[in-house]
């Protein structure tokens, strides 16, 4: 089918987020090799927003020319072999690392979860002609294929890993759900060898400017969530999405809230039913096995 479409925690838990002192040590890799003909702009430096932020603090990243992955890895006692690739938003101007990258990548681990944190090319880089659907899609097809090879090495089962995405990190776990293949096996490089196919999907509070959505066969189970009237946009693209899902007989679980506007990640939002979204998150991971070792 093709259409076209416009392209709370419990204060407790909400400790797991914080304290910059408390989170799990990291990695990190470059999605490419230094002179790859993909890259431009090698040489120029990203752009934090505030310019020193503290530990702790929300920033956003600008300007990225050298994507990367950064690796978080479950303690191992709870690890179950499931990683996600974690996709932030920020409208293709800016990533929000902190709250929809790394805390949600502690978030991950707390449930055993492995995590790597995309930081994707940004369509709307001023003096670049970097596209959504172009380099962005591409940094996170290598993202998964990254991750399978590595796979071994992190204990990670190369049929769980799956790719949460916020906003504009949504519009990029649609378009992988949907553009994605097995391989390359005459690749020169053998990243580019392994799977960028999602075996699971989850969007939220996507959005996305006009294109082309074709849902392909045995496409992998999808979990989407937004706000309601009060982001009316998001809410509407999630369940035009979810109609496609449904009519190509993919898995998916829809939930729509009242009320609780746009962005915030998992934060408390006053207590509101927007802010257990998480909740639902996990028992969808439970529910479809992936949070068993």
């Amino acid at each position: 089918m093709k259409t076209r479409a416009a392209f709370l925690l419990p204060l407790a838990a909400l400790a797991l987020l914080a304290p910059a002192h408390a989170q799990t040590k990291s990695q990190t890799l470059p999605l490419y090799p230094l002179g790859h003909p993909t890259l431009q702009g090698q040489n120029e430096k990203e752009i934090l927003t505030p310019p020193n932020a503290k530990p702790g603090q929300y920033f956003n990243i600008k300007n990225v020319h050298n994507p990367i992955i950064e690796v978080f890895l479950p303690p191992k006692e709870k690890a179950t072999g499931t990683m996600m690739i974690v996709a932030p938003g920020g409208g293709h101007r800016e990533l929000g690392w902190p709250n929809e990258g790394t805390q949600i990548a502690q978030w991950l681990n707390e449930r055993g979860v492995a995590a790597a944190v995309l930081k994707y090319r940004l369509a709307f880089t001023p003096g670049y002609k970097y596209t959504v659907e172009g380099e962005a899609l591409q940094d996170t097809q290598r993202a998964f294929r990254l991750v399978r090879a590595n796979a071994k090495d992190w204990g990670i089962d190369t049929k769980r890993v799956g790719i949460l995405g916020f906003s504009a990190g949504g519009a990029l776990a649609a378009l992988i759900h949907m553009r994605n293949d097995i391989g390359k096996p005459d690749a020169t490089d053998p990243i580019e060898r392994e799977s960028c196919s999602p075996n699971f999907v989850a969007l939220v509070y996507a959005g996305w400017a006009p294109m082309e959505f074709k849902i392909p066969a045995g496409a992998g189970p999808a979990f989407l969530t937004s706000a309601g009237l009060d982001d009316a946009f998001h809410a509407k693209q999630t369940v035009e999405y979810y109609n496609l899902l449904f009519d190509a007989k993919v898995p998916a679980e829809l939930h729509i809230y009242g009320h609780g506007g746009h962005g915030g990640a998992i934060s408390e939002r006053k207590g509101i039913p927007f802010g257990t979204w998480q909740v639902r998150f996990e028992e969808w991971l439970a529910d479809l096995g992936y949070l068993k070792k």
